[in-house]
């Protein structure tokens, strides 16, 4: 039996989505596609998980786009048109915290999915590019949408104009990946962030989420009356109330810090 092109696992309240088809640096056809979008609506249908992480298995790509011996089935799998040709792109109702995870090649529609996550951690293996540009093949995934908003407009025409291929440390600078750590490593420390984020509050934490994404294409001051509707139920939240009288007694839970390469 051939190994599965998506694989899921529960890691405690986090659940590990991971494109397995290293021997074509984790391409994705229409399989894999359908398969990521059945993962991603079983992490939303859960409330027993609260993060995401997306990855790529191996070490040499977390994705290195479309199948292009087989980009038609992309476009022929059932709700392509709603969810986007490789599986997730137009799915906006997550409501839950994704991570990226990323180790060797992140190019073309793999880094349209890279874009779809909250943010990413990177290895210093890891490279990115509209390689896609090369071939003539469009970004539908979200690109030209996402990246722009992630890196703002200029470093992101300048991706996708020129095809350029980028190092980890390069993304970084511009603000396509918010940490890089050792070869290897990118899951392990994903993990570790996700850990943390489930040690909060999860009410507050979402709705800070929702009202950070809804409010970014709205005029200030409509952001700013969009968050305060998104939190009028937030201070009534029980765990709220139980995190304010542990600050009370003295509690002071260590903050999560960025590592040190």
């Amino acid at each position: 039996m051939s190994a599965p092109k998506i694989k899921t696992e529960r890691r405690g309240r986090t659940f590990v989505v991971t494109i397995n088809r290293p021997e074509v640096r984790n391409c994705v056809d229409g399989e894999t596609a359908g398969l990521l979008f059945e993962a991603v609506e079983e992490f939303k249908r859960d409330e027993g998980l609260d993060v995401l992480i997306l990855t790529g298995a191996g070490t040499e790509a977390f994705c290195s786009g479309a199948d292009l011996k087989k980009i038609g089935s992309l476009g022929a799998r059932a709700g392509a048109r709603d969810s986007g040709p490789m599986g997730i792109s137009r799915i906006t109702d997550v409501q839950k915290p994704v991570i990226g995870a990323v180790e060797g090649y992140c190019t073309a529609g793999g880094l349209e999915l890279a874009c779809w996550c909250d943010f990413r951690v990177a290895s210093t293996s890891a490279q990115f590019g509209v390689l896609n540009r090369r071939w003539g093949v469009p970004l539908v995934d979200g690109g030209t949408q996402r990246l722009p908003r992630i890196v703002g407009l200029a470093n992101a025409l300048y991706l996708i104009e020129t095809g350029a291929l980028i190092e980890a440390q390069h993304a970084l600078q511009i603000g396509l990946v918010q940490e890089v750590v050792a070869a290897g490593k990118a899951l392990e420390r994903a993990l570790e962030i996700a850990r943390v984020l489930s040690t909060y509050p999860q009410g507050a934490i979402r709705n800070d989420r929702r009202a950070a994404l809804e409010g970014l294409s709205l005029p200030l001051d409509e952001g700013l009356a969009h968050e305060a509707e998104v939190h009028r139920d937030t201070a009534r939240d029980p765990a709220m109330a139980e995190w304010l009288a542990r600050f009370a007694k003295g509690e002071r839970p260590e903050p999560l810090r960025a590592p040190e390469l």
